[in-house]
């Protein structure tokens, strides 16, 4: 089980003195590798310019040895393809939320995105590196020829709403978009009406009044997208989504690696998940700010009464789906068993 926040400091140290090494031979190194990984995100998203720094810092820190080119969203294939695209060598990595291929496997909804489970990423990034939950991802994406690398995650995801939600009982009706999957069957189970729509479509969705909320993503990218023009009623901090981004790489190419290239990834993801979570929680605080002193728009925390509530619904729901395979029940029984052990549950 790979240590985070003990040992990152450890590990990027040696990452470091490698790259130090590396350049204070005074030789060019040659590219060896030169790596397409595919993200879930569009080029002009905060968390895209993230991904692209850390391909930058790869090559940094390996003295030029590897080489990612970053792609947005659809690049390649399409955003629910690139398990395939990756295993089969198509692409080499991606950058993605587990959720996406929940229906080829509903491990891939227990570990990708557990429906008001987290508080915080901190939480969910303690569960995979020292809860068990890296391990538990390789089970299950070895058998498709991909390596998890690290995991990271972005924040909770904030909630865009044309209607105030100031409880669970405004969920009654509620006309949203949310991916099928785990969100949706929460979501119906607290007493919304799910649409499934994919992200491109929520925000002509708001604008048209087809929808009146959605399960979307971080307070910071609603708001530049101009989502609260016409959800004006945000919910932030966010109580229910709290999406995996899995860097995860074609296993047979990770095999073949020299060990202190597999060492210097590891660092690197366990840097990248600090800088996602930490700077798109500035990039919040600031777009939070600029909502509120917009006085068409109501910024709405959702009572902690009614969070516990959610959370119990959600609990429902995963104790359902845990039975469907054997590894889901084994992540159920891992989570729960690591959200119990420090008073989360």
């Amino acid at each position: 089980m790979r240590q985070f926040a003990t040992t990152c400091s450890g590990r990027l140290a040696a990452g470091i003195a490698a790259t130090a090494f590396l350049f204070a031979a005074g030789t060019a190194v040659a590219q060896e590798y030169n790596w397409t990984f595919q993200t879930s995100e569009t080029a002009g998203e905060p968390t895209f310019e993230i991904k692209q720094e850390w391909a930058q810092m790869v090559e940094e820190m390996t003295g030029g040895r590897i080489h990612i080119e970053i792609l947005p969203v659809g690049a390649v294939v399409p955003h629910s393809e690139t398990l395939d695209a990756v295993g089969a060598g198509i692409l080499q990595g991606h950058l993605t939320d587990p959720s996406y291929f929940a229906g080829r496997d509903p491990a891939f909804a227990m570990l990708g995105n557990l429906v008001g489970a987290w508080g915080d990423p901190l939480e969910f990034l303690e569960y995979m590196n020292y809860g068990g939950g890296e391990e538990l991802y390789n089970e299950l994406v070895e058998p498709y020829n991909v390596h998890l690398i690290g995991a990271s995650a972005t924040g909770l995801e904030a909630f865009v709403s044309a209607v105030p939600i100031r409880s669970i009982e405004d969920m009654q009706g509620l006309r949203m978009r949310a991916p099928e999957g785990m969100v949706y069957d929460v979501f119906t189970r607290a007493g919304a009406s799910p649409v499934n729509l994919p992200g491109s479509e929520v925000y002509t969705s708001l604008e048209r009044g087809v929808i009146d909320a959605a399960d979307y993503t971080v307070f910071t990218t609603n708001h530049a997208l101009g989502l609260h023009e016409f959800a004006r009623y945000p919910g932030y901090p966010g109580f229910h989504s709290l999406p995996m981004v899995a860097v995860s790489m074609n296993l047979d190419i990770w095999n073949e690696l020299p060990a202190d290239l597999q060492r210097i990834l590891e660092v690197s993801v366990d840097q990248l998940a600090y800088d996602t979570v930490f700077r798109l929680r500035a990039l919040d605080l600031a777009a939070v700010a600029e909502a509120a002193a917009d006085p068409n728009i109501e910024i709405i925390d959702l009572p902690a009464e009614e969070r516990r509530r959610f959370r119990a619904i959600a609990q429902e729901v995963w104790a359902e789906w845990a039975p469907r395979t054997e590894l889901t029940q084994r992540i159920y029984d891992s989570v729960t068993a690591f959200l119990q052990s420090r008073n989360l549950l």
